[in-house]
């Protein structure tokens, strides 16, 4: 699981692999047996107008709006359960809850910046 940023604008908020450039992209998040912070993104890329079967190797690009509700739904404590193969379990820990609301912070910062910012997975 990854959050990305990068100097573009895709065309459209999802499914945009072939609009991601070759050079500048950044690595702003990397997570790893955090099912519920994937199930929340695989509904935000529902939303969005994603239609891929699975919800693995899509990205979906995050707004300050997306990242606002998301801050929120983590300190409200109600990311969806999710679980899958090779998914493991999120800890719900004050650790993990500080790591997820920095990377709300620093999303917010890098659009304020000028960034495109997504999430990505590959499991």
């Amino acid at each position: 699981m990854f959050a990305y940023k990068a100097k573009f604008k895709p065309s459209k908020e999802v499914d945009f692999n072939d609009e991601i450039p070759e050079e500048g992209v950044e690595d702003l998040a990397y997570w790893r047996k955090h099912p519920d912070l994937h199930g929340h993104m695989e509904s935000l890329y529902y939303q969005k107008g994603g239609d891929s079967e699975q919800f693995n190797c899509v990205p979906v690009q995050l707004t300050r709006e997306d990242l606002d509700q998301l801050a929120a739904t983590i300190i409200d404590e109600e990311l969806p359960e999710t679980s899958g193969f090779f998914f493991g379990q999120s800890s719900g820990d004050q650790e993990e809850v500080n790591q997820d609301l920095q990377f709300c912070k620093d999303a917010i910062q890098a659009i304020e910046e000028g960034y495109t910012v997504w999430y990505d997975s590959w499991w």
